[in-house]
């Protein structure tokens, strides 16, 4: 994984698959969880979702994002379990909170959205140079700042990571303890946070010149540094995602 994107560079098929193919996938992959409301339809999007991650050979770098959103999915289980309106039907209990039926299956229903929501995403961010994704929407005419601002916002994880990684290693090696304990670990945190803002900042105004001086602002027709591949089949996965994408949805509202 590049210290700089959530890239993962492997060698498969998904790897070759245009970003706006990819892009397309995860919007629709998104959006057909929500159109359906059937847990098994739900379902089977995920197993296609994880089947693409596992075909790209970045199904393990996905595991610990969904992880960490498995916080957010406890407490929405919680929440509609207990306080959901139509609650009747007792399923079990958690310590002194009772989860009853009819809130949980709604609850499950989000956890599954919310686990292919990560996971849709992890098929274009992992799999897709953000480099290439924002080149091919700026040919297909999306404004050059918008362009910044999305490669920006691909890169600023990664890079806060790697920023806290140099100042953690920096205070560390002037004697801070920084392992150990919960509350240790806490204290230790709170002294990095003013030098990975401040740093942040100053890496944001160095970017800026930089991008004035390279003629950011420039007026007429752009040149690229690399050169545009068409992948062959691009074409035929787009007809193929949208002839799915409308069928799941006449078949939604039909029915």
């Amino acid at each position: 994984m590049n210290n700089m994107t959530l890239y993962v560079k492997k060698d498969s098929p998904v790897h070759l698959v245009d970003p706006l193919t990819k892009l397309l996938f995860t919007f629709f992959s998104i959006t057909l969880t929500y159109i359906v409301s059937n847990h098994l339809a739900v379902l089977l999007i995920l197993l296609c979702t994880f089947t693409i991650l596992v075909a790209g050979k970045v199904f393990k770098y996905i595991l610990p994002v969904i992880g960490v959103s498995f916080l957010l999915i406890l407490s929405i289980i919680i929440v509609q379990g207990f306080f959901h309106p139509d609650r009747e039907t007792l399923l079990f209990e958690v310590g002194p909170i009772p989860i009853y039926k009819e809130g949980f299956s709604i609850a499950f229903l989000i956890t599954l959205r919310v686990v292919n929501m990560v996971s849709a995403f992890g098929v274009l961010i992992l799999t897709t140079k953000p480099d290439d994704l924002v080149n091919a929407l700026l040919r297909k005419g999306l404004s050059p700042r918008f362009g910044y601002v999305l490669l920006s916002v691909l890169q600023i994880i990664p890079q806060m990571i790697a920023l806290t990684g140099k100042i953690t290693d920096a205070q560390r090696a002037r004697g801070m303890e920084t392992e150990g304990g919960l509350w240790l670990r806490f204290k230790s945190f709170i002294p990095l946070l003013g030098p990975v803002i401040l740093n942040s900042l100053n890496e944001t105004r160095e970017r800026s010149i930089a991008l004035e001086i390279r003629g950011f602002n420039a007026k007429g027709p752009r040149t690229y540094l690399h050169k545009h591949e068409t992948y062959r089949y691009g074409l035929h996965l787009k007809i193929l995602l949208t002839v799915i994408f409308v069928a799941v949805v006449v078949w939604r509202f039909v029915s």
